[in-house]
């Protein structure tokens, strides 16, 4: 006997089928690894689906897109406090970016805070604006401004002595 499949089942999974491509791109433009970024993915629409009678009326996007800011910034939180045994991943086969960021680029934003890293993400990547940019980091739109400019003012940096590097002038 098959289980009967609800209407809002069907309803989430051409939601998150929609959503995947989005929010993988912010994820990985937050981590800068393709397979965190899965994780970071996965686990969203994961809350997403628990919670989703409720948010099917409402923006399951954005509360997706909140979900998965703020678990990036829990996930910098607990990889400060490990110590990691081995940084090599095994990994059964690779995850496939849609949009490939430039690898200096990348570089560049690991270099900032996660709260920077995110606010730089949602607006460059999302076009997010700074009250919406504050509605996923879960601060006020003043908070989310100084992240942003901060972040952009510290990814110029990095990107100046980068071309720096590469033309010989450092």
């Amino acid at each position: 006997m098959h289980p009967v499949v609800s209407a809002d089942l069907l309803d989430f999974e051409e939601f998150a089928a929609t959503e995947t491509p989005r929010l993988l791109r912010v994820a990985y433009g937050l981590t800068g690894n393709p397979h965190d970024a899965w994780d970071l993915v996965q686990e969203s629409l994961v809350r997403v689906g628990v919670r989703w009678r409720r948010l099917r009326g409402q923006n399951p996007g954005g509360y997706a897109q909140t979900v998965l800011v703020r678990l990036n910034v829990d996930r910098h939180r607990r990889l400060r406090r490990e110590v990691p045994v081995d940084e090599t991943h095994a990994r059964d086969r690779p995850v496939e970016m849609t949009e490939a960021f430039d690898p200096e680029l990348v570089r560049a934003l690991a270099t900032l805070s996660p709260k920077q890293r995110a606010a730089v993400v949602l607006r460059t990547v999302e076009d997010l604006d700074h009250a919406a940019i504050a509605e996923r980091l879960g601060c006020t739109a003043a908070t989310a401004r100084t992240h942003l400019m901060r972040g952009l003012a510290r990814l110029r940096e990095e990107l100046t002595r980068t071309d720096e590097r590469v033309d010989g002038r450092g």
